[in-house]
């Protein structure tokens, strides 16, 4: 904080740390490091950390598979890149890391919610599940901002208010996904919330196109930090949908082969008409002294 190099010094450190570590023990006690700093430093270093060239060339490159990190590692990497992304007090340019927070997005990459995320989501459809009868709007919004060709939009006041009332939508479509994954199971589910989950899965994967597009172009900071988390609680109700359909199917084949070994069991044996007949056959008749007598007689003239 005091010393002018401090924080590049202090970057470079983390940076030897950090690079081609095998080790996930010291892996994470930098990570904590990072974050103790984060917390407790000024500007100047916040805005080396968020700089793209030690978020994707240090943190980042720690999710390759070669590193075998835990989940809990990768999970504390993602949030730091996601919570980083939504800025910092003192006017710290987040603007790299928010690029690479988006990149990560549109990779697929699902960011692991916060606790208090996860809290609201879990009332939410506590909420929902007790009012069966709210109105679900299943059709695609966010079409009352037009996204131009240019490299950036700035919305005026009319269409941020549309959008935020669109995302208000996108947020009810979310919150009803979620509750209908967390009240069917794969292989006893109602058929009614499946085919609901299947509409909104559809018109969600259409506003997730929509949001991307915005998120690229839009200038509005405050529009930009709802839009990344919209985002993000959209593509983890979609990933949630994509595993209860992929559990679904894996159940229907595990059912379907039982049925085909219990009808095979079931089959019945080959007839008796076809089988060897090993019983024993009746004895012959025997032939009468009287009879071997004349026979030989028949047999001593020739």
């Amino acid at each position: 904080n005091t010393a002018h190099d401090g924080p590049k010094d202090a970057i470079k450190a983390l940076k030897k740390r950090i690079s081609k570590n095998y080790n996930h023990k010291e892996i994470q006690l930098t990570l904590s490091l990072i974050d103790m700093c984060m917390q407790n430093c000024g500007p100047s270093f916040q805005s080396l950390i968020v700089k793209k060239e030690f978020i994707k060339d240090s943190l980042v490159k720690l999710l390759n598979p070669r590193y075998n990190l835990p989940l809990d590692i990768q999970n504390r990497i993602l949030n730091f890149i996601k919570t980083w992304s939504q800025g910092f007090p003192g006017g710290v340019d987040v603007s790299e890391v928010k690029e690479v927070y988006l990149d990560l997005l549109k990779k697929g990459v699902q960011f692991p919610p916060s606790e208090a995320e996860a809290e609201t989501a879990r009332q939410e459809a506590t909420q929902i599940s007790s009012n069966p009868s709210t109105s679900i709007p299943t059709a695609p919004a966010l079409s009352s901002v037009i996204v131009p060709k240019s490299s950036t939009l700035t919305l005026v006041p009319e269409q941020i208010g549309k959008l935020h009332s669109e995302l208000d939508m996108v947020k009810m479509n979310v919150r009803v996904m979620s509750a209908i994954l967390m009240e069917n199971v794969p292989g006893s589910e109602n058929r009614e919330d499946i085919k609901l989950l299947q509409k909104l899965y559809k018109t969600g994967r259409e506003m997730q196109e929509r949001i991307m597009d915005l998120l690229i172009v839009v200038e509005n900071e405050d529009v930009t930090i709802e839009l990344i988390q919209v985002n993000e609680d959209l593509n983890n109700a979609l990933l949630g949908c994509e595993r209860f359909t992929r559990n679904q199917q894996r159940i229907l084949e595990q059912n379907r082969n039982q049925r085909e070994d219990a009808n095979t069991t079931s089959e019945p044996s080959a007839p008796s008409c076809d089988l060897l007949d090993l019983r024993l056959s009746p004895p012959m008749p025997r032939a009468t002294l009287g009879e071997l007598n004349t026979v030989n007689a028949q047999l001593s003239d020739l």
